[in-house]
């Protein structure tokens, strides 16, 4: 099945999406390892906030991978698909305020995913 653009839904390919998902997984690793350190070496509790910024990586990377969508991208009215090594602008004004959109979805997704890692990291004794 060959990828297109899809307005609110879909501004990047397999390749990009391959990308996302690896970004994705070195935020849950390195969530994992601070966490870990943080608990491991009795480090004050308010330090465990700082879990927060790798597991909204994290989020990033996953929910962009399973959406097929770049939030950047969505933001600044452009697609990677057809993959061609560069961007193509969005040019509809509604197409570009779908993507907006999907982007801002996205991100608040993940800001609260990293919330609420950071809450259970937090939480725990």
């Amino acid at each position: 099945m060959k990828e297109r653009y899809i307005p609110g839904a879909c501004n990047i390919g397999i390749e990009e999406t391959r990308k996302r998902k690896r970004i994705g997984w070195i935020g849950l690793i390195i969530t994992l390892i601070l966490w870990l350190i943080l608990v491991l070496f009795d480090i004050p509790r308010p330090w465990r906030i700082a879990v927060f910024f790798p597991a909204t990586l994290s989020a990033l990377g996953f929910i962009q991978a399973r959406m097929h969508f770049c939030a950047y991208l969505g933001f600044v009215s452009l697609s990677k698909i057809p993959e061609t090594g560069k961007a193509e602008p969005v040019e509809q004004t509604e197409y570009r305020k779908k993507d907006r959109i999907k982007a801002m979805q996205i991100v608040v997704l993940s800001v609260l995913t990293g919330f609420i890692v950071t809450i259970v990291a937090y939480s725990y004794p």
